[in-house]
């Protein structure tokens, strides 16, 4: 499920939200798609917290980069790396020593990194949140997104937006009771990102089984 859910966050950053249910929840929405549709490239570093059903809690950091006009993406973590360069997609396993090598997905149907932190464009039902909050953070403006498929493995995303109408966190909450929280520490738009960051660098991980399934 981490990976599961880890595609569904990622696709929090890219595409022009068009909605119309909920006035309030779609001029904040609306606001968040514009500033992120200026973006070029992201840069961001974020932690993963898991409550499980059964009271285990596991947390966890990564980092993400995304060119944004090459749907190229990598998605940095302890244990697993994802590496798209716009055609390809390397998930490395780094426990298992192994490296899957898939065909990109750039359809824009899927959730995925290609279109980051604006996945909701549609399939969604939302609505202002009562967990709006004041903290650390400031201010925080909440937004409970249903999914329209029933059959989703999640009930609801919630997301949260700061001041400066970018995303503090998302929390999706799956049918089996678990959560998922991703929190964006640090944001970094529109620097220039080394090409080769979009790249499977076969070096870098030596004695890895490269598993072909193109």
């Amino acid at each position: 499920m981490m990976m599961r859910s880890m595609l569904l966050f990622v696709a929090l950053f890219s595409a022009t939200l068009t909605f119309g249910q909920n006035n309030s929840a779609k001029k904040i929405l609306d606001e968040v798609s514009k500033k992120y549709d200026g973006y070029q490239t992201i840069q961001s570093d974020f932690t993963f917290k898991a409550a499980q059903a059964n009271g285990e809690n596991y947390t966890d950091k990564g980092q993400l980069f995304l060119n944004k006009p090459a749907n190229q993406y990598k998605i940095a973590l302890p244990t697993q790396d994802l590496i798209s360069d716009g055609k390809s997609t390397w998930s490395v396993l780094k426990e298992d020593k192994e490296v899957q090598v898939s065909e990109a997905d750039n359809s824009g149907q899927a959730i995925g990194p290609n279109n980051i932190f604006t996945f909701y464009k549609s399939g969604y039902k939302y609505v202002s949140s009562s967990n709006d909050s004041d903290g650390a953070a400031g201010k925080l403006t909440a937004v409970d997104l249903t999914p329209e498929d029933t059959k989703s493995n999640y009930s609801k995303i919630q997301v949260r937006i700061n001041k400066n109408k970018h995303i503090h966190d998302v929390t999706i909450f799956d049918k089996s009771g678990a959560k998922y929280t991703y929190t964006i520490n640090a944001l970094y738009v529109n620097n220039p990102i080394a090409g080769s960051t979009f790249q499977f660098n076969k070096g870098k991980y030596p004695g890895f089984e490269v598993v072909d399934l193109r």
